[in-house]
């Protein structure tokens, strides 16, 4: 597994049995993301984007940990079979992750006392296809805003995203594991979410069922989705 330094700021390659205790970042892109490649030509501090890992470190250093992993840094894009094998492993590595950073790039506040809860309703984060089995996988996810303000835990904000997600109160406090929800009741989950290819819509969906697939980009939504479906039918 490839995780970043939240010290150096740079990827470190650990075999599966010798992984450490890691943060794990949720986010929504943006314009500049810091890509595998800038990483690894070190030019990943003249994006916009830099300031989201560099804070993404920096609050996980905080934390406690060394290392952190974030999607846009940490899987290589231009090969195939990586992007593939990460997108199957994604719910694993949200699973297995100590915490996860939610962040919520749209909502701006400098301090606690501005916490906004009608902008923390209303950010994108809510209707990212991707982003569904981030807040569902982790053992703990933490919220904050542009500027890392904290807006507090998954649990204790239950309620309120209950209210936004639709998603049982009790599947959010972890008082009842969601793959005891029936497979409609799931699929309801992610009604209200998007994503920017067609196909990702299925591909986002396969660790919510437990299910794992080829990656086919270009098929269309469609035949993605009736791919999905057949996986969970056997």
């Amino acid at each position: 597994m490839r995780l970043l330094s939240t010290h150096k700021i740079e990827l470190v390659e650990f075999p599966p049995d010798r992984i450490p205790d890691y943060a794990i970042l949720s986010h929504t892109w943006g314009e500049e993301e810091i890509l595998f490649t800038d990483m690894q030509n070190h030019t990943g501090h003249t994006k916009s984007s830099w300031s989201k890992v560099q804070g993404a470190c920096a609050q996980a250093r905080a934390d406690g940990f060394g290392y952190i992993w974030i999607d846009t840094c940490c899987i290589d894009k231009s090969s195939s079979a990586e992007l593939s094998e990460a997108i199957n492993s994604m719910f694993t590595w949200y699973a297995n992750a100590a915490v996860c950073y939610a962040y919520l790039s749209d909502v701006i506040v400098h301090n606690k006392v501005e916490l906004g809860l009608t902008e923390f309703e209303q950010s994108r984060w809510f209707t990212h296809g991707w982003t569904l089995q981030e807040l569902l996988a982790p053992s703990e996810v933490v919220f904050f805003s542009k500027d890392w303000v904290r807006f507090g835990e998954r649990c204790s904000l239950a309620p309120r995203l209950t209210n936004i997600t639709r998603i049982d109160e009790a599947v959010l406090s972890r008082e009842l594991p969601g793959f005891e929800k029936s497979i409609a009741q799931r699929m309801s989950w992610a009604a209200r979410r998007q994503t920017t290819r067609p196909e990702d819509m299925a591909y986002c969906l396969m660790g919510i069922f437990s299910v794992n697939m080829p990656m086919l980009y270009g098929e269309g939504g469609g035949k993605a989705f009736l791919r999905l479906q057949e996986e969970i039918m056997k």
